[in-house]
């Protein structure tokens, strides 16, 4: 027998699959999609088994060392989805493979002396563990000195030993030794320790915690396994993020007409077992996520399991209580808030069949489910769906991809789907299913839109407007809730010199430095650099440094200036770093610890708490200047998105967006809470401007530490897809990036532009294998994004 092995070595000049024999004794073990460790070259590397195949016993190939599981960590349809990948990715194998399984089943490499022969001085063997090895890196002097006649003569050898990153965790219990349990009792003499072995009878197995908890002394617990009545096992302890949580279990409720609707068209392609993909077109809080539970339900009863996608981590605490209310420990959680080693015990749930739905950020669509019924994507417009580092994948499209593999359903839902979803829809590709009341019935909350050029006329230079400021003050004295919406983390977004016009750059990239006065300092949001506060110009040697712009960290000391009787909860990058932070600080003002909720784009989307009755927008026009084709249509879903979390109980909802650009068409249907109408308007530029969803685009950034260097290889790029491409596509470019150098790299890009390019994937693997070679040599780096969501 012999194995395809893909060696986990990140290089493109070994993405492909190497021939191993497998040895004998592992004939009867072996299985497609385990972990192996193979020799490769002169070191011992793990593997994944990709395929197995009989062949001539005439051929030379090295031997796998050893197997790293008893159960495959691969499927075998994640197997065929890591080959389709590659091709139409452009990525490595290994990477592909890599984002597919949690970072606990990696391989982790120790360089290590091995003991070969076990008759060996005792001084010797107590320096080696049980499986006769030493790190080299804990050696001491003395070690290596007792060491250095043994491996000079063979009886120990430098090896490598493979492991995986985390371990399934123990802990020790008791269990009844084989025995009968009357004669056991009858030998015991106190009350304790038969009360224990009574207990161990009934339950089968108890943990020394469960035990101690229940005030079984260890010595009672000791006294009675010496007898030879109980003995002590090992057995895993489940790492579950919330196994302190208390659901409440949570009941079907009555869909609403258009409700009803929805979930008929879904449940009957789940009844058929067609992959047709249903774009749910909701207003915010139409009650989506009553039509996606009652969807997966159906599922789980005809045997299946279903997958649920959310864009955001601050997503995930409600959506889970949602799902964990309604169904209980069959739901595994996903997302990259949780350590590696609960998410592994939450990834070997689905795999054992132990979960069969998961809620989970992007890379969960990759968990490995298997008699896929349903897939969910939440708020499916949302960018953070596509990696945006290395291999640039789309969540949509795993799934796509994922249902056509399990004939199954795809929901795509969103109150501002993005315009190529609709525009599918519209055609008929996918199915398009409308909600356009609110599950309540509570009416949508009415939006003012106020024209800060007027505010600044009238000498209101504050961050807050007359009418925001009057509505807060109103809400705070009624005891009702406020979300505050403010794209820009940080204290300041830049410090300006008001004499000379100097602003402190970052010295690595093209950009100025943020302030942020929590650290005191300056911080470069690209590169991560920073530097203390400049207190003098260091152009003129002017003391009238000052602070321009403002972040999150401003705004909350704005609050508390001008507001009394205001208790802030900050939720951005800075104050969500650690784990759990994003479930804590929802926590804190669902319990009305704070009366404003204050934050980036994170707050903007799904969040559900009934005493909302004012949403600030204080500044529509962050994201309107962003030199991206999409600034209009994210401005106008965020807009949208964070409008809809006021009023979704019975007190009425108002919405105050301050602009200083009234008039912009994003701007003006986010007011009136019109799709349509933003929608067609946006397609008419779209249509001039030759972007999505008319042409597809492929975006392919260039950079190194000499702008002469990118400039000579930009010609020789701009050339090879001349060669490859038809007259129908543009090729424009090249051009500086928008930030034309980060962290010492100047940046170029080429914009693709076409409808039909059978060739294009060959141009781009020659220029990725080609640009592979020279990143070795001289770093040159070249990255190739597929239907960018970002131009920056």
């Amino acid at each position: 027998m012999y194995a395809k092995i893909v060696v986990d070595v990140n290089a493109k000049r070994v993405d492909k699959l190497f021939d191993y024999a497998v040895p004998a004794e592992l004939e009867k073990l072996m299985a497609v999609g385990m972990r192996v460790v193979v020799p490769f070259g002169p070191r011992k590397i793990q593997g994944y088994v990709i395929e197995l195949f009989e062949g001539d016993s005439d051929r030379q190939l090295k031997a796998i060392h050893c197997i790293q599981d008893v159960t495959p960590e691969l499927n075998s349809e994640l197997i065929e989805l890591s080959a389709w990948m590659q091709k139409t990715h452009i990525a490595k194998r290994i990477a592909v493979l890599d984002v597919m399984l949690p970072n606990a089943v990696k391989g982790k490499y120790h360089k290590v002396y091995r003991l070969v022969d076990e008759d060996v001085p005792e001084n010797i063997k107590v320096l080696f563990n049980k499986q006769g090895m030493k790190k080299i890196g804990e050696c001491s002097l003395n070690d290596i000195t007792l060491l250095r006649p043994l491996i000079e003569s063979g009886e120990v050898i430098e090896d490598i030993d493979v492991s995986q990153q985390q371990r399934i965790k123990t802990q020790k219990a008791v269990t009844l030794a084989d025995m009968d349990v009357d004669s056991a009792l009858n030998s015991l003499r106190t009350d304790k320790q038969k009360s224990l072995v009574e207990l161990v009878a009934d339950n089968k197995i108890m943990t020394l915690k469960e035990l101690k908890d229940m005030d079984y002394s260890p010595a009672v617990v000791n006294g009675v396994v010496k007898k030879g009545l109980l003995k002590k096992i090992d057995v895993e302890d489940v790492r579950d993020p919330y196994k302190d949580r208390v659901f409440f279990a949570d009941e079907k409720k009555t869909l609403l007409p258009e409700q009803q609707e929805a979930y008929n068209a879904v449940k009957e392609a789940i009844d058929a077992e067609r992959n047709d993909v249903f774009l749910l077109h909701g207003i915010t809080g139409s009650g989506k996520t009553e039509v996606y539970l009652q969807t997966i339900s159906d599922v789980l009863d005809k045997g299946m399991t279903a997958l649920m996608l959310v864009p955001e981590i601050a997503l995930t605490p409600q959506m889970v209580e949602r799902f964990k209310a309604r169904f209980g420990d069959e739901v595994a959680v996903l997302h990259s808030g949780l350590s590696a080693g609960e998410r592994y015990d939450e990834w070997r749930k689905i795999r054992s069949g132990e979960a069969r739905v998961s809620v989970g950020a992007r890379s969960s669509v990759f968990a490995p489910f298997k008699h896929l019924g349903l897939i969910i994507i939440d708020e499916e417009h949302e960018a953070s769906y596509k990696q945006a580092d290395y291999p640039r994948y789309h969540a949509r499209d795993i799934a796509l991809w994922r249902a056509e593999y399990h004939q199954c359903p795809v929901i795509l839902g969103s109150a501002t789907p993005s315009l190529e979803s609709y525009a599918r829809a519209e055609k008929g590709v996918y199915t398009m299913l409308t909600i356009n009341e609110r599950a309540n019935q509570f009416p949508v909350p009415s939006v003012h839109v106020v024209n800060m050029r007027e505010e600044l006329a009238a000498g209101n230079r504050s961050m807050f407007s007359e009418t925001l400021t009057t509505a807060i003050n109103d809400r705070i004295q009624k005891g009702e809730q406020i979300v505050l919406f403010l794209n820009r983390r940080g204290h300041a977004q830049f410090m300006l010199c008001r004499d000379c016009g100097y602003v402190p750059q970052c010295p690595n990239c093209d950009i100025s430095l943020t302030y942020h006065k929590v650290t005191d300092d300056l911080k470069c949001h690209y590169c991560g650099y920073k530097e203390p506060k400049v207190l003098k110009c260091p152009s003129c040697d002017s003391d009238h440094i000052r602070e321009m712009g403002v972040g999150t960290q401003k705004v909350e000391e704005l609050i508390y200036k001008h507001f009394d009787g205001a208790k802030v909860i900050r939720m951005d990058n800075d104050t969500t770093t650690r784990k759990g932070s994003h479930e804590r600080l929802l926590s804190q003002f669902k319990n009305g610890e704070a009366n404003i909720l204050l934050g980036t784009q994170m707050i903007a989307k799904g969040l559900d708490f009934p005493n909302i009755t004012l949403v600030g927008v204080l500044n529509a026009d962050t994201m309107l200047n962003l030199p991206d084709f999409r600034s209009a249509e994210r401005t106008y879903q965020l807009l949208t998105q964070v409008a809809g979390r006021a009023g979704r109980a019975e007190k009425e909802g108002h919405v105050i967006i301050q602009t200083y650009n009234p008039d912009h068409y994003a701007i003006e249907h986010a007011k009136n809470n019109d799709f349509l109408g933003f929608y067609n308007q946006e397609m008419q530029f779209r249509k001039v401007g030759k972007y999505p969803p008319y042409f597809y685009l492929v975006n392919l950034v260039f950079s190194h530490r000499d702008m002469k260097e990118v400039l000579l290889e930009s010609r020789h790029i701009h050339e090879v897809l001349l060669q490859h491409l038809s007259p129908g596509s543009f090729v424009l470019g090249p051009a500086p990036c928008a930030i034309g150098r980060i962290n010492n790299q100047y940046r170029f890009q080429i914009i693709i532009k076409f409808k039909s390019e059978p060739d294009l994937l060959t141009a781009l693997m020659y220029l990725d294998d080609y640009y592979y070679d020279k990143f070795v040599k001289d770093k040159f780096s070249l990255s190739i994004d597929i239907n960018p969501q970002s131009m920056m």
